[in-house]
């Protein structure tokens, strides 16, 4: 899948104290995938320039970990309608008889499927 697409449906919630993202379905609005995690260093006061420093930089890579198991995770529960490009989740995506696409995408073309978690 298409990572760079898929970096433009995740949102960075994180904060000082903890790193999260959230996923949210194009189709349907809802908030599909939510990884949270607490920043290793939070709450420990840094002693000098250069342990600030340091906690950005390990910031940085605990927030780069993260993102990579999010993408990781939109890859197994979302899928990008090849009709309409946008990025919808399991439930909002279809498997029809010759293209697999989207339900609005699906209405629009009077084509019919079951949804993937349906279909497992």
């Amino acid at each position: 899948m298409n990572n760079k697409k898929l970096l433009n449906c995740l949102v960075d919630c994180s904060t000082d104290t903890e790193i999260s993202f959230v996923a949210c379905c194009e189709e349907c609005k809802k908030i599909k995938l939510n990884f949270t995690k607490k920043f290793s260093k939070a709450g420990a006061c840094p002693e000098s320039e250069k342990k600030i420093a340091f906690y950005r930089i390990l910031y940085q890579r605990e927030r780069e970990r993260l993102k990579e198991k999010m993408l990781k995770a939109l890859e197994e529960h979302f899928n990008i309608c090849p009709i309409c490009q946008r990025i919808v989740c399991d439930d909002c995506f279809l498997i029809c008889d010759d293209i697999d696409m989207c339900k609005s995408c699906a209405e629009m073309l009077e084509e019919e499927g079951n949804n993937i978690t349906e279909s497992l």
